[in-house]
């Protein structure tokens, strides 16, 4: 995840106050990602919802995949699981 400083002024500014003042969205952010995502929509940037949520599932796979690597996020087989949680 990233952050991301935005300044607004003049009209930008005011249709993000009118988007939440009338209720569309309840934060700007909220606006402002749905904005996001509309502009990815309209310039084809996937071609459909599926190709979109694979792209996030392979980023994460990757992440995590990293962190097992890295030594900062272990694996536990299905027998230690049972054993930590007194399963049968």
């Amino acid at each position: 995840m990233s952050e991301t400083l935005v300044r607004l002024e003049g009209a930008p500014e005011l249709v993000l106050e009118k988007l939440t003042s009338l209720g569309f969205f309840k934060t700007k952010t909220e606006a402002i990602r749905a904005a996001i995502l509309g502009l990815g929509k309209d310039y084809k940037m996937f071609n459909s919802v599926q190709e979109l949520e694979d792209e996030l599932a392979a980023r994460k796979m990757a992440l995590v995949h990293g962190e097992i690597k890295s030594g900062k996020r272990r694996v536990y087989s299905e027998e230690e699981v049972k054993k930590k949680y007194g399963f049968k």
